[in-house]
């Protein structure tokens, strides 16, 4: 991947990353351009800035032709990020389109539609991402949000559904027990 795409990203965002994000999206664009298929885990509290390390992410690999999958355990996790995403990305030029369980058949097929041509860039959804049926042009980033919430099976499911395996980015937030 070619990395020199990430400035009007950087200009978009409506607030500065700290320091400890930035690192985090230098190591994974350092990841992405390497030639190796990246498999990073993001841990870090709730409101830490790990959608915004995800949303550059998913940003690098659109811009370098290839589609990013972000998977969220919950429709509602996934239609906040839907419109977070969209919101950021949307006036980059990243057509962005959510695919959950509750949609009609028909805007089911609409949007496989979309994920098998290309049209669609950043697809967000559910397990639905994993269901018969979906399949991607060029996938070449997956984005698990709340990791632990999927099987590894599940996950394996939208790893293999490129005949290259996509880069990796699961994120997790920390658990504290007492």
């Amino acid at each position: 991947y070619e990395t020199g795409c990430m400035d009007a990203f950087f200009r978009a965002l409506p607030f500065r990353l700290t320091g400890a994000q930035n690192g985090v999206i230098e190591q994974i664009l350092h990841d992405l351009s390497s030639g190796h298929v990246m498999n990073r885990l993001v841990q870090g509290d709730v409101g830490s800035g790990k959608t915004m390390i995800a949303a550059a992410a998913c940003f690098c690999a659109v811009k370098n032709g290839k589609q990013a999958a972000f998977m969220a355990p919950t429709e509602l996790l996934a239609e906040q990020h839907k419109k977070t995403l969209s919101a950021l990305l949307g006036p980059l030029g990243v057509h962005v389109l959510l695919l959950t369980g509750s949609k009609t058949p028909a805007q089911k097929r609409a949007a496989r539609e979309k994920i098998a041509s290309g049209e669609a860039q950043l697809i967000i959804g559910t397990h639905a991402l994993i269901s018969t049926g979906v399949e991607f042009q060029s996938l070449g980033l997956v984005v698990a949000d709340e990791q632990h919430r999927f099987g590894v099976e599940q996950r394996a499911r939208l790893w293999t559904k490129n005949e290259q395996p996509p880069h990796i980015l699961v994120m997790t937030c920390l658990l504290y027990t007492s």
